[in-house]
């Protein structure tokens, strides 16, 4: 059987989404030295091209992930994190939020991760997201890689 998984908008900051997002940091942390938690300010939250959502299945909270703005016509995904492989629940959050950016306007997604996190590159390739060069606060960062889609080829 198959769970069906329900991805809600909120705000990071609601009382009921912090475990998942502290969940989130303690991971990256323990994988990679960073929590990732400097990824956004209190401002963004209240730009309405700033969409920050969670997964559920059966009331439990599963996963997140959000797109910020990087200009005009792009976004950043960030914050994307899955409790449980397997499931889907990347997927599902990924292409919720590819469809939030095109309502948006937004004609690309951008995003960073570590060239260690092996399994992330390779979701994200399955998505449709190419390499594209390092940019903005990652540039001189080696340990850093950004990939890119462009969301005109989305249906």
């Amino acid at each position: 059987m198959t769970e069906l998984i329900s991805i809600k908008i909120t705000n990071p900051n609601n009382e009921k989404v912090l475990g998942i997002v502290d969940e989130l940091s303690a991971n990256l942390y323990l994988r990679f030295g960073s929590d990732g938690k400097n990824s956004f300010t209190d401002w963004e939250y209240n730009n309405s091209n700033f969409v920050f959502v969670t997964a559920e299945i059966e009331d439990e909270i599963v996963g997140c992930g959000a797109i910020r703005p990087i200009d005009a016509n792009a976004g950043e995904v960030k914050r994307m994190y899955s409790k449980y492989p397997g499931k889907k629940i990347g997927q599902t959050i990924l292409a919720f939020l590819e469809n939030k950016a095109k309502e948006i306007g937004y004609t690309n997604l951008v995003l960073e991760t570590r060239l260690k996190n092996d399994m992330a590159i390779q979701f994200y390739q399955k998505q449709g997201y190419n390499v594209i060069p390092n940019y903005g606060k990652y540039i001189d960062r080696p340990e850093a890689i950004c990939l890119g889609k462009s969301l005109n080829r989305l249906i």
